[in-house]
């Protein structure tokens, strides 16, 4: 009865969260070879997900009883664009430059983490701060680095350029899920969780341009960067924070939290299944 209460309550919400589940499914099925006969010159598969794509960017723009933000109803596929280009290699390349801005909008975030990093080895014991700060030791160089690529690939969004960046994203996600491994020997519950929340402010950034920079990545470029990848996603799992990643994610794209939770944890997925 809830269930339907809600459905009624936020139709936008309800409705937005089911193209996405049909884009995960029929991204699967693609994955699987599966293609349920063929439509025209493609699939059956990718005409359901192109339609299920479609509308949900019409579902974005659906106005608002309430006075909106402006810009605030654009905002609804910025973080969604990154779960449906994923599955979907035939959208990829098709908005470098608009992907390129949305690396470079989260550059403050990314740089006001590392700041509260930074600060948060101030509120430790002294036995646990020195596991904290080693753990956390290359933050500042990789942010600034990873910041520097993003623009760049704003300024030229070339290829060379682009395989830059992947590498710098790659080599700071790789950072941070060691620094998560790292603060799990932090036995004192109350600063694990201050720890793990400084971490997981600045992971929840860093997958975030990882997700975009796929996005715009070939395969062979992705395997690459899987192949850089030695702690996985799935080792750093326990430790990760979704409800805080979602947070995040809603606040940046000025979206429901209920569906950037479903987006955070489509991209995760994602991510998984390319092997980062």
């Amino acid at each position: 009865m809830n269930s339907i209460s809600n459905i009624w309550n936020h139709p936008k919400t309800s409705a937005a969260g089911l193209l996405i589940a049909v884009v995960t499914i029929a991204s699967v099925l693609s994955q699987q070879g599966i293609t349920l006969g063929t439509a025209g010159t493609s699939t059956v598969v990718t005409l359901v997900s192109g339609l299920a794509t479609a509308l949900l960017g019409l579902l974005a723009r659906d106005p608002v009883s309430v006075s909106p933000n402006p810009g605030s109803t654009a905002k609804l596929g910025a973080w969604a664009l990154i779960s449906l280009l994923l599955p979907l290699p035939f959208l990829s390349g098709c908005s470098g430059t608009t992907v390129a801005q949305d690396i470079v909008n989260w550059t403050p975030a990314l740089e006001s983490a590392v700041a509260t990093v930074d600060s948060t080895a101030a509120i430790l014991a002294p036995a646990e701060a020195p596991i904290f700060a080693a753990a956390t030791v290359g933050f500042d160089a990789a942010s600034n680095l990873l910041v520097a690529q993003a623009k760049a690939y704003l300024a030229n969004p070339a290829a060379n350029v682009l395989a830059q960046l992947q590498a710098a994203v790659v080599a700071f996600q790789q950072q941070v899920n060691a620094s998560l491994l790292s603060a799990a020997r932090i036995a004192n519950p109350v600063s694990q969780k201050h720890v793990l929340n400084a971490i997981n402010a600045v992971g929840t950034v860093v997958i975030a341009i990882l997700a975009l920079v796929q996005s715009v990545s070939s395969k062979v470029a992705v395997a690459q960067m899987a192949s850089q990848s030695t702690i996985k996603l799935a080792m750093v799992r326990p430790y990760l924070d979704e409800g805080k990643a979602a947070a995040m994610v809603a606040a940046h794209y000025d979206e429901p939290v209920e569906m950037a939770r479903i987006q955070v944890a489509q991209v995760e997925r994602s991510a998984a299944q390319a092997g980062l």
